[in-house]
């Protein structure tokens, strides 16, 4: 099975084809196609590593949704010093559809 590891938004995640995955905000319409960066790119026999992207390696994606994930809690504290924060956000992030792992001469 044919993986890739990809970057988006500062991270790097690793995909299959048909996987949906979460990204950071990408600003892009839903239903619409992206193509992202692949930095390695793997299968059973072999893999591809880039420096820092691998050349003529593609992966395309549909957009399939916007929104905002789970809330996260940062909570300082200091003991014997009467200081207390909270404070709380909620990450945006865009569900993309991976449609294919390969090479750019693969369009045809």
């Amino acid at each position: 099975m044919a993986y890739a590891i990809i970057q988006s938004g500062g991270k790097q995640f690793r995909v299959t084809e048909g996987e949906v995955v979460r990204l950071p905000l990408i600003a892009a319409s839903v239903g619409s196609t992206v193509d992202l960066a692949v930095l390695a790119r793997g299968d059973a026999q072999s893999i591809d590593i880039g420096s820092p992207e691998v050349p003529g390696a593609r992966v395309s994606g549909t957009v399939i949704a916007h929104g905002r994930g789970e809330k996260v809690i940062v909570f300082k504290y200091k003991r014997r010093k009467q200081y207390k924060k909270l404070h709380g956000h909620r990450q945006d992030f865009t569900a993309v559809k991976i449609d294919s792992i390969g090479t750019k001469s693969d369009e045809n």
